[in-house]
């Protein structure tokens, strides 16, 4: 058998406050902008923004599924930690630096860069 895991959505709750806080720290621009599902496109991975209540679905915030972005340099990944609300401080494990914040949501999200 053969799988590939190609998307994942994290649940929001104001999807124009959601699309800003991830084309920022994407820097890259919603491939897809509607008030129920919303997309980007990280290279080929689909990273989607589904505001469930619009659909009368029930979520709670968690942190047991951490969407994990790398960047390519430790200065990036502490420019893009600035003034968030920081879960995990950033610390080396492995040959990585890791961090957790999270986003406009409530959402936890996993920031790394290579260690150098």
């Amino acid at each position: 058998m053969t799988c590939k895991l190609r998307s994942l959505y994290l649940c929001v709750e104001d999807m124009s406050r959601a699309i800003n806080f991830y084309e920022a720290l994407l820097e890259q621009q919603a491939t897809l902008r509607d008030p129920v599902y919303s997309v980007f496109d990280i290279g080929g991975f689909r990273l989607g923004l589904f505001a469930y209540k619009t659909q009368g679905e029930f979520h709670a915030y968690g942190s047991n599924c951490l969407p994990s972005i790398e960047f390519e340099t430790l200065a990036q990944l502490e420019r893009k930690l600035s003034g968030k609300k920081m879960v995990f401080p950033l610390r080396q494990i492995g040959p990585m630096w890791v961090s957790e914040c999270e986003d406009s949501e409530g959402n936890h999200i996993e920031l790394t860069a290579p260690f150098e």
